[in-house]
């Protein structure tokens, strides 16, 4: 993505992508980057150096969601549990999900009926720096076999709820893994970054940086907000909208 001609006085941007083999560029009168900010830098490269910085500042954290259905869980109601906490095993824990029920689809009433229980991982390397620690989980994410995950929700099921009449072999139906080695956007941490970047709204923070228009362009995505929920993603779409009309607006008086 580049401007035509002079970033402050140009008029259109000029975006090129590639569909079916063939390269394509469309010009207009904005451009609002809502990707990955890691990406921004190469997708942008006219960009000031300081705000690639900002761009690439962030690491973003791998994550698994793990979903086993199971016959039934009575386990849990011997043992009168609703979780069980696990931090040292390959999943950090394994809970009931929340008791949902929409119109006609309803949530399982009775322990002997079959339920889908969740487990949550998070690849890491204890000791290291937090961004290291994230790229080496990543790393593992990507290298982790099918079989390697299904021996270890076996072996972690087992002795965690073995106890409740738990068995992996009669009791698992199914499992479903959901890993995202790009996970969640980088989010500032008291322990690796200053404490004005966790407890405050300063500029100073690499999101706010990188997320500054660049003529024509505004960036919108999660990143810019230094936060992974889906409502900061939305608010960084608004503002960078907002942007976009208010430039539009300065050019009109």
């Amino acid at each position: 993505m580049q401007h035509q001609g002079d970033v402050g006085r140009a008029t259109e941007a000029v975006t090129s992508y590639v569909r079916g083999g063939k390269t394509y560029r469309v010009r207009s009168r904005a451009v609002v980057m809502a990707c990955w900010n890691m990406f921004i830098p190469y997708l942008v490269p006219d960009l000031p150096a300081a705000q690639k910085e900002a761009l690439a500042f962030g690491v973003k954290g791998p994550l698994v969601y793990t979903s086993v259905a199971v016959t039934n869980w009575k386990a849990f109601e011997k043992l009168g549990v609703t979780g069980v906490g696990a931090p040292t095993m390959y999943h950090t824990g394994v809970d009931l999900p929340e008791a949902v029920g929409l119109g006609d689809l309803h949530h399982p009433q009775t322990p002997d009926q079959p339920i889908v229980l969740h487990m949550t991982r998070y690849p890491m390397a204890p000791g290291k720096p937090r961004k290291e620690q994230h790229r080496i989980g990543r790393a593992d994410l990507l290298s982790a076999t099918f079989e390697t995950f299904e021996r270890h929700i076996r072996d972690q099921l087992a002795r965690s709820l073995g106890p409740g009449g738990f068995d992996p072999a009669r009791d698992i139906v199914a499992v479903a893994v959901n890993r995202w080695p790009h996970g969640y956007a980088y989010t500032y941490n008291p322990l690796y970054d200053p404490l004005e970047w966790v407890y405050t709204s300063t500029d100073d923070r690499p999101c706010v940086k990188a997320r500054r228009p660049f003529g024509l362009i505004a960036i919108a995505n999660s990143d810019a907000a230094a936060s992974p929920h889906t409502d900061a993603a939305m608010l960084e779409a608004h503002r960078a909208v907002q942007e976009v009309l208010q430039r539009r607006a300065m050019t009109l008086l």
